[in-house]
This record gives C-alpha cells, structure tokens and sequence, in this order.
C-alpha cells in the first residue's frame, strides 16, 4: 500500500513538474518574441449561442446570456486528459486572471469550454479548476456532447478529435459581438491588451451615443462649461 502511495505521489509530482516546465519555457518565449510582434490575430464573425452548458460546479447555465453577458469574455478550448498544451493555456489564464483583479467576473469574464465534454463532467472540471486556482470570474464548462458540439461550431471551434484541436484564445464583447482570435499561445500582456482594445471601443460608442442623444451643438457647449 505505501509503494502503490509512494508511485501515486511520484506521478504527481512529474505531472505538476512537467506543467510548470512548460509554463517556464512558455514564458521565456514570450519574453523572446515580446519584439516581435504579437501573434496571428484576426477579427472573426461567430456565432455565440445561449445553450444551457454545465460548469465545473455541476450548474446548468445559458452561455451568451448568463456565462458571457454584456461583460469582455476570454474563452480558450481545453480537455483535462491533456498533458501539454491545455495545462499551459490554462496556467497563461490563471495570469490573465491575476491582471484583471478586481475586474475578473465584474467586467471581463475568463471561460474554458472542453473540446472533450464526454471525458470532461464536471467533477475533473472541478479538479482542474482547483488545479490552477481559479476564482470566480474564470469559469470552467461542459456539457452533452451534441449541444457542446454546437456552441464549439458557432465559436468555429469544434473539432473531431480532441488530440488535434489548434490551440487558441478568443477575445470577444458580449454587447457589441466583436471577436478576435489569436492562434498559439498569446502571452498574458497580450491577452491584456485585446481586452482593454475592446473596452476602449466601447467607451468611443458610448459617447458617440451620448453626443447623438444630446446633440453635437450641446455636447460641445457642456464641455466648454457654457452650460
């Protein structure tokens, strides 16, 4: 019994080893390409579907309307029997989550839907939440495969083997419906900076908005202080 313990624990520790190796090697690229330019980036039209998905804490929610809402959403596609590239996207996202603070859940919304959603309940979701420390704000989802398989199609995202889904980020505003993805592996900074390009962007159509409400005439007399 303590050899079978002793093995248990050692393939643990090599599995959390290999994780954080990874993510150090990761983060060394992308210290390497931060003058490089930022990865293939490219606006995208999807379709963004309200279907009752399942989170990491077995609570059935509607993805657009409750998951996403009017907040900036982060979603990245995972499955938790992964051993290379889902464990770094997700230490990347457990990063974002440090930046955004306070915002996360508020203003910006980090979701993992699994591209695996038979292997993938709710309870290895859970476990991989714990894994990366994830708060509330970052949420992990799941589902039945013909409704997961819908959402991944809208998202362009769905895959026939897990093993070969291309790894990416997408960067949408749930109230305006504008999208980027950004194939690889973004660093954080880059993440960042698509969110704060989206907030930005509703911030000039609010007050593109609030100048056609009170027209330009009175708008431009409010803000030299004649009224």
């Amino acid at each position: 019994m303590r050899l079978l313990r002793a093995r248990a624990h050692c393939g643990w520790l090599q599995r959390t080893a290999a994780i954080w190796v990874g993510v150090v090697l990761l983060s060394l690229g992308w210290a390497v390409s931060a003058g490089a330019g930022e990865p293939a980036t490219s606006s995208t039209d999807v379709q963004v579907l309200d279907l009752a998905l399942v989170d990491e804490t077995g609570l059935a929610r509607n993805f657009r309307s409750e998951v996403i809402g009017d907040r900036i959403a982060v979603l990245n596609f995972v499955y938790t029997t992964c051993k290379t590239a889902c464990p770094m996207a997700s230490a990347m996202f457990g990063q974002v989550q440090e930046q955004l603070g306070p915002r996360l859940g508020e203003e910006v919304v980090l979701v993992s839907l699994s591209i695996d959603p038979v292997t993938d309940r709710p309870a290895r979701l859970l476990a991989a939440a714990r894994q990366f420390h994830s708060k509330a704000g970052w949420t992990w989802l799941t589902g039945d495969k013909a409704t997961m398989d819908r959402v991944l199609h809208g998202l362009g995202a769905v895959v026939s083997n897990a093993a070969d889904h291309p790894t990416m980020v997408m960067i949408g505003d749930g109230i305006s419906g504008q999208w980027v993805r950004v194939l690889g592996f973004p660093s954080p900074d880059d993440i960042m900076t698509h969110v704060e390009r989206l907030r930005d962007a509703r911030r000039h159509a609010a007050g593109k908005m609030a100048v056609s409400a009170v027209g330009p005439g009175a708008a431009m007399r409010r803000e030299a202080g004649v009224e």
